[in-house]
């Protein structure tokens, strides 16, 4: 009935929320497609492992035609083999009283070991998504701690931050987020991000206009909506007392898709990719969300955008904080 032969998944922090959000999605066919067959991988700490034990009851009670197998791991030798894709959500949460630094050092070394098992056991093909915070650093850890993986394969997650900054833009004049394309992510996924609407399009009625145009509210665009997008990540905290799970879920799924099929024709999205060589003055050698497009499982940086003063110095500001991250990071790499 398949002819297609079964891929291999990883989801690291399988046991926690996100991964419970996001496990049925992958497994159905929303991601990869409907005709492929998956065998997912689903890796966590000792500690969790009984709660993945019913987490892969749950997903074999789904009965889903497309599930070859789930195989429950805290082994990185089991987790990383023959991998198509990664999945790293797994990350050290940030402890009330904990100092960033310590938080980094924490991560360094969990990314560092996972690169590092990409490196030996996975396929030189894997495509890598790192949603495990501070994702950007995470993912140039994971990056060089494989250096037989291209770099290219490494992305991290700020299509959250995209779809909050679409959906905003969306409901402020009264269209279906799907009428508002190209908004832009820049730089860090934090609440240094720059959101960006200038060079975004709204499809109002069937005529298409610059966000700009649309919205008709140029302080609310470069004000409100711009810290409603960066500290919505708080908002939901502050909210439902859990961070973002089902929208966290949803954008990696948006994501891996679209490395896996491309990104429709005059359209871009946000992904935090390798940033060296880049066009738009952002230094080498960080991962910083840029806009890009995607074909052949392959993403290029959209090239070209102008950049308004107003608009340079945001990035420049995400950019030095990702700079000293990466340093930071650096420094706890050689202990």
């Amino acid at each position: 009935m398949w002819s297609a032969e079964p891929i291999r998944v990883l989801v690291t922090g399988a046991a926690g929320q996100i991964a419970y959000s996001l496990l049925y999605s992958i497994a159905k066919g929303d991601v990869f497609g409907k005709d492929q067959p998956i065998i997912l991988v689903l890796l966590d700490i000792p500690p969790m492992l009984p709660v993945l034990d019913g987490v892969v009851m749950e997903l074999q009670d789904c009965a889903l035609p497309l599930l070859r197998d789930v195989i429950p791991t805290d082994k990185v030798e089991v987790g990383f083999k023959d991998l198509d894709a990664a999945i790293l959500v797994g990350s050290m949460p940030r402890k009330e009283g904990m100092e960033r630094k310590d938080l980094l050092k924490a991560n360094v070394a969990i990314f560092k070991t996972q690169g590092a098992a990409l490196d030996k056991y996975a396929k030189k093909t894997v495509k890598v998504l790192v949603v495990g915070n501070p994702a950007n650093t995470n993912c140039l850890i994971a990056a060089k701690s494989a250096p037989s993986i291209p770099k290219e394969n490494f992305s991290c997650l700020t299509r959250l931050d995209h779809n909050r900054a679409r959906s905003q833009v969306a409901m402020r004049v009264g269209v279906p987020s799907d009428s508002v394309k190209n908004v832009i992510i820049w730089g860090n996924h934090s609440s240094t991000q720059y959101p960006d609407v200038h060079h975004a399009k709204v499809n109002n009625h069937g005529k298409e206009v610059a966000a700009f145009d649309a919205v008709k509210d140029d302080s609310w665009l470069k004000g409100d909506f711009i810290s409603t997008v960066q500290q919505r990540g708080a908002a939901v905290i502050k909210a439902r007392k859990l961070s973002s799970a089902m929208s966290a879920a949803k954008a990696i799924c948006d994501h891996m898709r679209d490395i896996w099929f491309g990104t429709p024709e005059g359209e871009f999205v946000s992904m935090g990719v390798y940033s060296s060589g880049n066009s738009y003055g952002v230094p080498d050698d960080l991962i910083y969300s840029f806009p890009v497009m995607i074909k052949n499982k392959t993403w290029k940086v959209v090239d070209g955008l102008e950049i308004n003063d107003f608009s340079r110095g945001k990035m420049d500001a995400t950019a030095a904080e990702l700079v000293d991250e990466r340093d930071t990071a650096i420094s706890f790499l050689g202990v």
